[in-house]
């Protein structure tokens, strides 16, 4: 099956929707799909408005559209409601097509963080742009209850997993200089992920964040106590989550967290507030602690084994993953459905051994 995803987020960036891109699209290939990804780097660009690192597609329906007929896919799906996925809806909209969608972050909440705008405003913004999919997919029954109750409908659920060949206990170093606990951040350095609510907690250790973004510069300055290691990849992020001793996750407006299964996969227990995304990952299971007030939560994750946590991060598979995904593209296509429905029974039952 030849498959076109549509995504505004993509490299330069470091962020949850570029490895699950990276990651779906590998899968994907390995059952004998045809992967195509049209992103902003295909196109000319302009920074997003207080978030320069980030680079959006400029004015880009006309080459959007061209690129769309020449590939004739058989499903195509739209990742974000940036500029590359409002060309796409309106390329199918005019041509009659159908397609999928994804809804992956709190979008309302923290563009009104950013602008000032109405979060009813903005949640009407995503149930125009997610109308006309033939489903959105969201990651959590959580986030498939936000969705309906908030209009966007019909939802599916596509899951997320963890590479666990990479991200595994080793030992680490890193972090032996520093006073303990070391409880550490992972992301971006932006506003939405609230981290002055962790950078504000008295408590003993330190606390390390890696990661870039718009707010590193002011925050290194205001909580000059904080050890701020910039971004890191490939081993370097493995052996910095293997030698911190609790993953800290503050965000509120995320609807899932890719880091915090890597730190469990890693032998980190997770701290976060009870939101979407950590309580659904965390929760009974052993492997963290979700409390309104963070500093409890840090306290009682710390108490947690690194064996348990390893245990549950290999509950999430990036190859079920991946049927959520095929399985959801059965519906897209009413150009050719038996041709879809045919190649996505066959591949769901591919043997991946």
């Amino acid at each position: 099956m030849k498959i076109v995803i549509v995504s505004d987020a993509w490299h330069p960036q470091i962020n949850g929707v570029v490895r699950v891109l990276e990651i779906t699209r590998r899968e994907l290939s390995a059952l004998g799909h045809e992967v195509c990804l049209i992103t902003p780097d295909q196109f000319k660009q302009v920074p997003l408005p207080t978030y320069p690192d980030i680079k959006l597609a400029l004015f880009p329906y006309r080459k959007l559209s061209k690129l769309l007929t020449e590939l004739n896919p058989d499903a195509l799906h739209v990742m974000t409601e940036g500029p590359l996925g409002w060309a796409a809806r309106k390329y199918c909209r005019l041509n009659n097509r159908r397609f999928t969608s994804s809804w992956l972050s709190k979008f309302p909440e923290y563009a009104a963080m950013r602008t000032g705008l109405p979060v009813g405003w903005l949640n009407n913004y995503l149930i125009t742009f997610h109308d006309q999919a033939a489903h959105t997919m969201v990651t959590t029954d959580t986030m498939m209850e936000t969705a309906r109750s908030i209009g966007i409908r019909p939802v599916v659920r596509w899951q997320r997993g963890v590479e666990l060949s990479r991200f595994r206990p080793i030992p680490s170093t890193v972090f032996d200089h520093l006073p303990k606990p070391v409880m550490l951040y992972v992301g971006r350095i932006a506003p939405e992920k609230n981290l002055p609510a962790f950078l504000k907690l008295d408590l003993p250790g330190t606390k390390v964040l890696v990661g870039d973004g718009p707010e590193l510069a002011s925050l290194s300055k205001r909580f000059p106590d904080a050890v701020f290691a910039g971004p890191k990849t490939g081993d370097d992020l493995i052996e910095a989550y293997c030698g911190a001793n609790v993953m800290v996750f503050p965000s509120k407006t995320d609807t899932f967290g890719l880091v915090n299964l890597e730190a469990m996969a890693c032998g980190v227990p997770v701290a976060a507030y009870p939101v979407t995304g950590p309580k659904d990952i965390i929760g009974d299971a052993p492997v963290g602690a979700t409390h309104e007030n963070l500093a409890v939560a840090i306290q009682r994750a710390l108490t947690m084994k690194s064996k348990d946590c390893i245990a549950h991060a290999k509950t999430f598979s990036w190859e079920r993953a991946t049927d959520d995904f095929i399985n959801n593209l059965v519906s897209f296509s009413a150009e050719r459905p038996r041709r879809v429905k045919e190649v996505v029974t066959s591949s769901v039952h591919t043997d991946r051994t």
